[in-house]
């Protein structure tokens, strides 16, 4: 009987490996799209609708609030190529530019301190204490800022104890470009540790050999392995300063006027002209834009051997 069986299951069709081979459809677009969803649902509510409501307001002259939004042209573009508004602007590109070369000349040496001549153990630590002021508001910063640099406060009190003239800094643009720069130097020592972190050492030994000194071997071996770095880190502070608001508010004054307060003016301020306060933001969305995109293509661009 078992032959029999066994016949009889040698004589059927083998349609099992035929059924292996029947391909089966797969939509690899969909899973990604899943993974995606949560992001991009957030974005889109949070970052892409307001912006085009923005856009919206910004075609709009003289619009205020409970005004009936009926974009009409491009008038509060127009308007910010008026003098006055090009200073405001030009100043806000000059304070973040002056940021981040203080910013590059202040973190490089502690960057490079830190990934290269502090022992291992104490890195993290070493890294940990330039993170810690990023932990506290911003706000809190400016005001001890504040605290530091008034005509009462603890600097002068040091200068007149050592029998020195005091500094009238506060509410004028060097305690505006302090201030900018204490809190946007953490982002510049952390982007270029973990550069120089990744230096390559053989290639200065192999400059020294050829004759290079310490100068030489500096630019023409470190700062090309290490220019994506730099490069990221000066965008950062650079986007982030050319947006910072409390910073001007705080330790500026009224002679320290940006683009961030005059947007802030016009929305929230006597003016309330939330047309031109779009178009403002929307320049400044643009140029913030323009460096990011910058960023994305030389950032991670490879040194040149």
């Amino acid at each position: 009987m078992s032959t029999k069986n066994n016949s009889f299951q040698q004589n059927l069709p083998d349609n099992t490996t035929d059924i292996k081979k029947i391909p089966r459809p797969q939509i690899n677009w969909l899973q990604p799209l899943v993974l995606l969803a949560p992001s991009g649902i957030w974005l889109l509510l949070l970052l892409v609708l307001p912006t085009l409501l923005i856009f919206e307001l910004s075609l709009v002259p003289n619009i205020r609030p409970g005004d009936i939004v009926n974009p009409s042209g491009l008038d509060n573009y127009i308007r910010i190529f008026d003098p006055l508004y090009l200073q405001v602007i030009g100043r806000s590109l000059w304070l973040a530019i002056a940021t981040t070369i203080i910013c590059l000349i202040l973190g490089f040496p502690v960057a490079y301190w830190i990934a290269q001549i502090a022992p291992q153990r104490w890195r993290n630590l070493l890294l940990l204490g330039f993170v810690l002021p990023l932990w506290t508001s911003s706000l809190l910063r400016s005001y001890a800022w504040i605290t530091i640099l008034r005509p009462t406060g603890l600097l002068n009190s040091l200068l007149s104890n050592l029998g020195l003239p005091t500094l009238e800094l506060l509410y004028s643009v060097p305690a505006v470009l302090i201030g900018m720069s204490y809190s946007l130097l953490p982002y510049m020592v952390l982007i270029l540790y973990a550069s120089l972190e990744k230096l390559d050492k053989r290639l200065l030994e192999a400059a020294a050999d050829l004759g290079a000194n310490s100068v030489q071997a500096f630019w023409k071996v470190t700062v090309p392995q290490i220019l994506p770095g730099i490069i990221a880190g000066s965008m950062l502070v650079l986007i982030t300063g050319l947006g910072d608001f409390i910073d001007p508010e705080l330790l500026g004054g009224a002679s320290s006027m940006t683009a961030a307060r005059l947007v802030y003016n016009q929305f929230l301020g006597v003016t309330q002209n939330w047309g031109f306060g779009s178009a403002l933001s929307m320049t400044l969305i643009l140029a913030v834009s323009m460096a990011i995109a910058l960023l994305i293509k030389f950032g991670e661009a490879t040194p040149k051997q």
